[in-house]
């Protein structure tokens, strides 16, 4: 039986894209806080019982533990992580063309429980397949590694192949396709070939959250570096508009991601003004970075809400009241300063 099943596909209504997730440190696959606040954001989804999926991609290298020794000299140790302790590997499998070779992805679940049961799963995509060539096997291998091919290459992998599982999975019933950042936004170039240039359905489907105004979170690759790695799959000169190619003859891949949403946000209200500063001519929300409480909550801190506030696992507005806990002791006052003083600046 094919494992993806209990995961009833038919249900499914969002695909959300990321470029990373952090769900568990024994897993990693994450950098910092795009892959945070993605972990945090698909295991509300499984609290809320929020119909949706996750795509990301599968990483194995680049990682190490930091160690001191006797003369305070670091020492990089590499981090072995195996991905079969954690995940299953699917019977599914796509290809996607790169540089003019067939490419198989092979694709990895994790199952994100909710409070009540409910499971969002997460797919890792992966290119270490024996059939590939070496070169091939290595596209996801490294987060944020290599050079702007190799970002490139990893990017037709996550926006192309990711919407290709996602079909075959059976999700014909998706009603939104999130872009967490930039670095799917090639999934809409797959929908508009899908939908046959169809724009409207297309922008209907897909929403886009903008993280960062610094040149990090925009990535742009040379048109030359384009046609080069997708080949004939779609002619760059059809993006030749709205800043989706630049002045400097490279493919914006924000830009991209923004003619094609329908919704767009920035993740902050501040960050939101910014960014319609960035974007006059699209319309850009916000909605306020949040953290999962559950998962960041130390098991001492949890018992004491446990005693005074016991559904705040299912309501997090409940935290506002933790300020209002009597506790002795300068060591819990202190802390309830602190804490006075973070609730009362994110609340207000």
């Amino acid at each position: 039986m094919n494992p993806y099943m209990q995961f009833e596909p038919q249900e499914r209504k969002v695909a959300y894209f990321s470029m990373e997730v952090g769900l568990r440190s024994e897993m990693p696959v994450y950098s910092g806080g795009l892959g945070i606040l993605a972990g945090d954001t698909i295991k509300s989804f499984a609290d809320l019982g929020v119909p949706a999926v996750a795509v990301t991609l599968l990483y194995t290298k680049g990682y190490f533990h930091q160690q001191i020794d006797a003369e305070g000299t670091q020492r990089e140790v590499p981090v072995d992580w195996h991905p079969q302790d954690f995940l299953t590997l699917l019977p599914d499998k796509i290809t996607v063309s790169i540089e003019g070779r067939t490419v198989l992805v092979q694709a990895w679940v994790y199952a994100v429980e909710g409070l009540d049961g409910y499971t969002v799963p997460v797919l890792f995509l992966d290119t270490n397949v024996k059939t590939n060539t070496p070169e091939d096997r290595e596209i996801t291998a490294y987060l944020y590694g290599g050079d702007e091919r190799y970002r490139l290459k990893q990017e037709v992998v996550l926006g192309i192949g990711g919407v290709r599982l996602l079909q075959i999975l059976d999700h014909d019933l998706l009603e939104a396709y999130h872009m967490n950042e930039g670095h799917a936004a090639l999934l809409a170039l797959e929908l508009m070939d899908r939908y046959q240039l169809d724009l409207e359905r297309v922008k209907s489907l897909c929403v886009f959250t903008t993280h960062t105004p610094v040149p990090a979170g925009h990535d742009t690759f040379p048109v030359e570096l384009v046609t080069e790695v997708l080949g004939d799959f779609r002619n760059p000169d059809t993006l030749r508009h709205d800043n989706i190619i630049g002045e400097d003859d490279r493919l914006n891949m924000t830009y991209l991601a923004l003619f094609h949403a329908e919704y767009i946000n920035g993740v902050a209200q501040k960050h939101g003004e910014t960014s319609q500063e960035m974007f006059p001519q699209y319309r850009i929300d916000a909605i306020t970075n949040g953290v999962h409480a559950r998962t960041w909550m130390s098991d001492a801190m949890a018992s004491v809400m446990d005693r005074h506030m016991p559904n705040w696992r299912n309501d997090p507005y409940a935290l506002r009241n933790a300020y209002n806990i009597a506790l002795n002791g300068s060591f819990f006052n202190t802390h309830r300063m602190v804490a006075q003083y973070v609730l009362e600046a994110y609340f207000r």
